[in-house]
């Protein structure tokens, strides 16, 4: 009991703490930054991070279509959403766990097929947020070594992984957990690997990111700041990377945290802009994360709550899910 509480308490301390202390620095000016808002561009961005959702309901779909299961776009958004909403509430991403198992309640998919599903969506998130950044830093002159290294190094994974992808098909064991590893492996294969595969979700995910990266511009705007495109594109591409390492729940905290010092030290803008520009940016990317979640759930039945509570007490007790 203890375990699972500290598990979700303690990371959602770290993140509430975070944010408290960078609002307490610059309280003052944030009070200030507030009085000089656009609230048009507010309705835009949440509008931008709308489509974003259905885009990434839409790549999912591709992904599920290359492991031979034809789901309406609706249910893999709702999907989508509901995992990320959990994501927002518990650590070390366990709400991913909870869209494997409803795959598996629906779509009597296995869980190697949910696991390798999630695995694409992730490899190809890391390759295009990072290309993105590349393009980014040939924009903007004399970037600290260390941005260059958060951009280069999951580039090199992301790519690294592909080259292992293709050769790893070759291997055979009778071992029966490296064979349900290796199982894994050429699930992935088959979704992620063909021509078609690599340009349908190489594109879909660039535009995603792409809105995502809209959604932040227009909060730019809303504070009537003029910041670079490319800086915008830096910032984004720091902070969710620096948000894939699941420290706080939904990287609550170490994003803002990112997206502010990139403004801060590339634009020279005031840290408590920046920090402000962060927060509304995740906020309202959080928000509709939430109001989709909601949404999603009543859309897709009261038998998810309990499969969330089943998925995310699997991973706390160090559970393992069963075999397919």
């Amino acid at each position: 009991m203890y375990r699972k509480i500290s598990a979700i308490l303690i990371p959602t301390l770290i993140a509430v703490g975070i944010i408290v202390y960078m609002l307490y620095k610059v309280w003052d000016d944030l009070l200030t930054a507030l009085q000089h808002i656009v609230p048009v561009y507010l309705g835009i961005a949440i509008i931008v991070c709308l489509f974003a959702w259905w885009m990434r309901g839409w790549r999912y779909q591709r992904i599920l279509l290359g492991l031979n299961y034809q789901i309406k776009v609706a249910v893999t958004t709702a999907c989508v959403f509901i995992s990320q909403t959990v994501n927002l509430i518990v650590p070390a991403r366990l709400g991913d766990f909870v869209r494997i198992f409803i795959l598996k309640h629906d779509y009597k998919t296995t869980y190697s097929e949910g696991i390798s599903s999630i695995v694409v969506e992730r490899i190809f998130d890391i390759v295009a947020i990072s290309a993105l950044g590349v393009v980014s830093l040939w924009f903007i002159p004399n970037v600290p070594s260390w941005f260059k290294l958060i951009i280069i190094v999951p580039l090199a994974l992301g790519f690294g992984f592909f080259i292992f992808l293709i050769f790893v098909g070759n291997l055979t064991t009778q071992n029966r957990y490296v064979r349900y590893i290796l199982t894994m492996f050429e699930e992935i294969r088959r979704a992620s690997l063909s021509l078609r595969s690599i340009i349908i979700l190489g594109v879909s995910s660039l535009i995603i990111w792409m809105i995502d990266i809209l959604v932040c511009f227009f909060v730019v705007r809303m504070f009537e700041q003029q910041i670079p495109f490319a800086v915008i594109v830096l910032a984004i591409v720091i902070g969710n990377l620096v948000k894939a390492v699941p420290i706080t729940p939904g990287g609550i905290g170490t994003y803002e945290i990112a997206v502010a010092t990139t403004f801060f030290e590339i634009a020279g803008v005031a840290y408590a802009v920046s920090f402000l520009i962060a927060v509304v940016d995740d906020l309202i990317k959080n928000m509709v994360t939430l109001a989709g979640g909601v949404i999603s759930i009543y859309y897709l039945g009261d038998w998810v709550i309990p499969t969330i509570k089943s998925a995310i007490n699997a991973k706390l007790n160090g559970g393992k899910t069963p075999d397919p």
